[in-house]
């Protein structure tokens, strides 16, 4: 079964785009196992508390979603990003990454790592070896 590591911004797909992005990749790459790293909750939680409204209750959303995940404890080393610690959490573990940053798919791309992203706000695309 495949690993997919979720970003913070695909969390949000089903609340701005009205997608189900659980079915969705099911779809596109079969069963998988959907991940959220420990960095990426904290991300929600800040956005959660933030000054727009409509992205608070995104990210609450979101992270009602996340209960659906397996979440794996990760630590940010010194200066490292969020967008840097997926990067190298997929790269270490063979992950698939969910992600619509479009400079964080580049850097996986550049890595070799495939990724899921949304198309024409209507439906999800892979990018490399499923």
């Amino acid at each position: 079964m495949r690993k997919v590591i979720f970003d913070a911004n695909f969390l949000l797909i089903p609340f701005q785009f009205k997608i189900d992005i659980f079915d969705s990749i099911e779809a596109l790459i079969g069963r998988f196992e959907p991940i959220v790293l420990s960095t990426t909750l904290e991300e929600l939680k800040k956005l959660s508390m933030g000054k727009s409204e409509k992205t608070r209750r995104y990210a609450l959303s979101a992270l009602e979603l996340t209960k659906k995940c397996k979440v794996i404890d990760v630590k940010a080393e010194l200066g490292e990003s969020n967008d840097d610690v997926i990067l190298r959490v997929a790269r270490e573990g063979q992950f698939i990454v969910a992600t619509n940053d479009s400079k964080l798919r580049r850097r996986l791309r550049e890595a070799g790592v495939t990724t899921i992203f949304l198309r024409q706000r209507a439906y999800l695309q892979a990018d490399g070896v499923i």
